[in-house]
Order: C-alpha cells, then sequence, then structure tokens
C-alpha cells in the first residue's frame, strides 16, 4: 500500500489539471507541464484533487502507485513555484561563463569544457555560484548532476562543483615524518 498514493494529491487556486486518455496536463502561473502515465495506476481528476488506484494488486502496480502520486506532485509544485539548485565551484582557476545556450567551464584541464543549457532550465552566474531554477524538477536535475560530474569535489582541498546543500568530508593530507 502507497501511502503516498492514497493520499491523492490536492489541486491549488490557479492550477488546472486537464486530463485527455493517459496524458495529463498541468497548467499554472508559471508554465505548463505535460506527461504520459501509461501503466497499470489509474488517475482521476476529481474536483480539486486526484485520486490514485492501482487496476490490480501486481507488483509494479504497487511500485508505480506511488511514483505516479509523487511525479503528478512534483507537476503541480513546479507550475506555481519553480525549483531552485545551486551549484558551487571551488579551486584556484575554477570558474563558469555564460555564452547564449552554452556554460563554458575552467576547471583545471587543458581545454575548456562546454555544456548546452537545457531549453526549460533558466540559468545566473554569480562570481563562483551556479543558480538553475526549471519548473521541471527532472530536468534541473539531471542537468546538475551532469554539470556536477565535468568536475566532482575532491575531498583533500574541497576543490570541483558541489551542490549549494553538499558537505564535502574532508581527508587529511600526507604527514611527514
Amino acid at each position: 500500500m502507497s501511502r503516498i498514493g492514497k493520499k491523492g494529491v490536492a489541486i491549488p487556486a490557479g492550477t488546472t489539471v486537464t486530463q485527455n486518455g493517459t496524458v495529463i496536463t498541468v497548467k499554472g502561473p508559471l508554465g505548463e507541464l505535460t506527461r504520459d502515465f501509461t501503466g497499470p495506476v489509474d488517475i482521476k481528476v476529481e474536483g480539486a484533487t486526484m485520486v490514485f488506484t492501482p487496476k490490480n494488486s501486481s507488483k509494479e502496480a504497487r511500485a508505480l502507485w506511488g511514483t505516479y502520486a509523487s511525479h503528478l506532485v512534483n507537476m503541480v509544485l513546479g507550475v506555481n513555484k519553480a525549483f531552485e539548485k545551486k551549484l558551487i565551484i571551488e579551486g584556484v582557476g575554477y570558474k563558469v561563463e555564460a555564452q547564449g545556450n552554452t556554460l563554458v567551464f575552467s576547471l583545471g584541464f587543458s581545454h575548456k569544457v562546454p555544456v548546452e543549457i537545457p531549453k526549460d532550465v533558466k540559468v545566473s552566474v554569480e562570481k563562483n555560484t551556479l543558480t538553475l531554477s526549471s519548473i521541471n524538477k527532472e530536468s534541473i536535475g539531471q542537468f546538475a548532476a551532469q554539470v556536477r560530474a565535468k568536475k566532482k569535489p575532491e575531498p583533500y582541498k574541497g576543490k570541483g562543483i558541489r551542490y549549494g546543500t553538499e558537505v564535502v568530508r574532508r581527508k587529511q593530507g600526507k604527514k611527514s615524518a
């Protein structure tokens, strides 16, 4: 039994949810998100709530029951208030520049590292902080992970790209005898 799936999703004022077969569209003040929910879970829009019921008692239906509910909660939250992630760039000479729809990183390599910005993600660059915002939680999380993977933080000096809330556990270096 899914606790999240049993609750349902409340639809706030100013947000409209339309269902066309298995495709659900959520419109809000910040934009519109569409997603296809084909699978073993029925989704019904009843007034100001969405109700989820599994079609059968299979393992797949029980697994996707809460997953679909979480996806719809994220869609409703995103069109009302954009999701935001901060990335911090640490290291001497490490920097980032926005050039059109690409980010160009200097990360201590012999070359610059370009990264294409997805269309639905907005980026603002300040000194050594990169702020990402989007109404789609999946695309912002995926893009932040791709950027962080270019130079993960290392444990000795803490150099690299890390999330704003991430704590890098530091290791002790070599000891002299």
